[in-house]
């Protein structure tokens, strides 16, 4: 741990520098499943399809800085590369069976299930080690997190 002012103690920060490494991990591989739903989707929707996708990577891509810049200011290293975050993300494999639009709704959605779910523990996680600033950076993710997957399930949902 890096010196630093902030008044948390040093154990809470190097549990809170540990927690925020294993959700960036999440984070980074939330955000290629984005990235490869929005380069391989195909068929009919293909052009919202590919606009939403992106637009969801774009705000996963601010997931990643949030959770990342906090790790440094609470005194932490982040640990971020590709082959790190291989080996720690939790999520299961980006599970599109075919280029179709569906198939990506279907893979990408699950993918924000996940990530929103993983989200949601890390507020709980925050909170019990007492650092509502970080419970915050997570509350946003998982607001986040929900309104997109509300948007991608939408391609899936017919009247009743």
């Amino acid at each position: 741990m890096y010196k630093t002012k902030n008044d948390l103690p040093e154990a809470t920060r190097t549990s809170l520098v540990d927690l925020l490494n294993r959700r960036l991990a999440d984070a980074l591989d939330f955000q290629s499943h984005c990235k490869q739903a929005h380069w391989n989707v195909r068929g009919p929707s293909f052009i919202a399809l590919h606009e939403l996708f992106d637009k969801v990577n774009e705000d996963a891509e601010d997931y990643v800085d949030l959770i990342a810049e906090r790790a440094i200011q609470l005194g932490g290293s982040v640990q971020g590369t590709v082959r790190v975050a291989a080996q720690r993300s939790t999520l299961a494999e980006y599970a599109a069976k075919s280029d179709g639009g569906k198939d990506h709704v279907e893979a990408l959605s699950t993918s924000l299930a996940a990530f929103g779910k993983v989200a949601r523990q890390a507020i709980d996680q925050s909170s019990e080690l007492k650092d509502a600033d970080t419970a915050d950076i997570f509350t946003e993710i998982s607001r986040g997190v929900d309104k997109w997957l509300w948007m991608v399930e939408a391609h899936q949902q017919v009247d009743r």
